[in-house]
């Protein structure tokens, strides 16, 4: 396998090949693809927006990651605040920096390559912490999650179009590291 190199994406540039990359990981179809596209060029007009991408030696992407600091206004607030309140955590919308989107092939998962993407682009940033939710099971996303040092703020949280609940889960920064 190639050796992948973690750094700088401009995701606006990349967003075809970006998706490509989310559609494999989280079954995702053309039309979901397709909505999810607006979504990101719109995120990443949000100040202080910013991605990384995991790339081989040949310039294929197999992974990125991309987030911001959080923005009360934004639809993703605006839904999982009521949770958030319910369950005494609301002040974690305020002074964090947002993992929206973390994805990696399925055939480079397991490599390390979530933990170098998630861990560089909260090492950049300036708020005292992180936020970003997660599919509201037992998976190895939130095993690596839960090993960064991040728990659970809001279980059960609903997203209008999601057809299964996801949990809310935040980290202070920096991310913790393995031993």
């Amino acid at each position: 396998m190639d050796d992948v190199v973690v750094g700088p994406l401009d995701l606006a540039a990349r967003v075809d090949d970006a998706l490509a990359v989310q559609a494999l990981a989280f079954g995702l179809s053309a039309e979901e693809t397709g909505i999810r596209r607006h979504i990101v060029l719109r995120h990443l007009t949000s100040p202080g927006a910013r991605a990384l991408g995991a790339t081989t030696d040949s310039g294929r992407l197999v992974g990125f990651v991309y987030g911001m600091p959080n923005d009360r206004t934004h639809w993703w607030s605006t839904v999982v605040e009521p949770y958030l309140r319910a369950a005494g955590n609301e002040a974690w919308l305020d002074d964090s920096f947002v993992i929206t989107e973390l994805h990696v092939h399925p055939a480079y998962q397991k490599l390390g390559i979530g933990r170098r993407l998630i861990t560089t682009i909260t090492d950049s940033a300036t708020e005292p912490r992180s936020i970003l939710s997660a599919i509201d099971t037992e998976s190895p996303a939130r095993g690596l999650y839960r090993s960064l040092g991040y728990a659970d703020l809001a279980r059960r949280v609903l997203f209008p179009s999601a057809a299964m609940p996801y949990a809310v889960m935040g980290a202070p920064l920096p991310l913790l590291r393995r031993p």
